[in-house]
């Protein structure tokens, strides 16, 4: 099946290593071209070398907190490439702990990393977009299925799929798409800390795994192909819908 990757120009977010890299190599194999951004300067360029070099993937060391960043990666793929064609917009998880047990100040903190960098950097992607553009935004199952222990993913995550949603209605008739991706236990960096924050992360991981109707957590390049076929014009009539990658283990319909 072709994609209709050849020669478009996408840019990531979070991508220097975990799912926001996975799909990056993803849609470099369906012969695509890479911005990559993260805020560590030796992980961008080793995830760049890793990617092809120039030829396939520039770098941009950028921190979604800072308003001009969204500018500055739209920037990059039109210097270089010539052409913007979608965005998947990646952020770190924000830090443990119930809701009720964080401060007002790590609330602060994760709504300007996690919600508003996330909103600022949609708005301005879709307004650069042609027709035929699409942007992915990578949440969590936490949008339909509080986690225990993320509060503040649990509080910020939905909301965010419902700016998604929003925007889908509005970009939708000038053809571009929107759509929230959902990653369940995935073998990420992320979740390895989670597993490992616990009394046994051998336990922990192995309950994890019984809780999911394929027994296995997933592999991150098993997310980035599906995140690669969303952003592609494969998948021109999907948008404004959340779609979990999890091996099921969602309950919800």
């Amino acid at each position: 099946m072709d994609l209709g990757l050849a020669d478009r120009v996408y840019v990531l977010t979070g991508a220097s290593r975990g799912l926001g890299f996975a799909t990056a190599q993803a849609l470099v194999a369906d012969g695509a071209k890479v911005v990559v951004s993260a805020r560590d300067d030796a992980r961008v360029n080793a995830a760049v070398t890793e990617l092809g070099g120039p030829d396939a993937a520039v770098g941009v060391v950028a921190d979604l907190t800072d308003p001009a960043t969204p500018q500055r990666l739209v920037d990059a793929a039109t210097q270089r490439f010539g052409r913007f064609d979608g965005a998947l917009i990646s952020v770190g998880g924000p830090a443990r702990g119930t809701a009720a047990r964080m401060s007002d100040e790590q609330w602060r903190a994760a709504f300007e990393t996690v919600f508003l960098g996330s909103v600022r950097a949609a708005r301005t992607f879709a307004e650069a977009l042609p027709a035929g553009g699409a942007i992915g935004l990578v949440l969590s199952t936490s949008v339909h299925s509080p986690i225990p222990g993320l509060g503040l993913s649990n509080g910020l995550r939905p909301g965010l799929a419902g700016v998604a949603k929003d925007m889908a209605d509005e970009y939708g008739p000038r053809g571009v798409r929107v759509v929230s991706l959902l990653p369940g236990r995935l073998l990420t960096d992320r979740n390895v800390e989670l597993f490992a924050a616990t009394d046994d992360p051998a336990a922990a991981q192995s309950q994890a795994e019984a809780a999911i109707p394929l027994r296995r957590l997933g592999e991150p390049g098993e997310f980035g192909r599906v995140a690669a076929f969303v952003l592609s014009p494969a998948a021109g009539y999907l948008t404004g819908l959340t779609i979990p990658v999890d091996g099921g283990a969602l309950r919800t319909l």
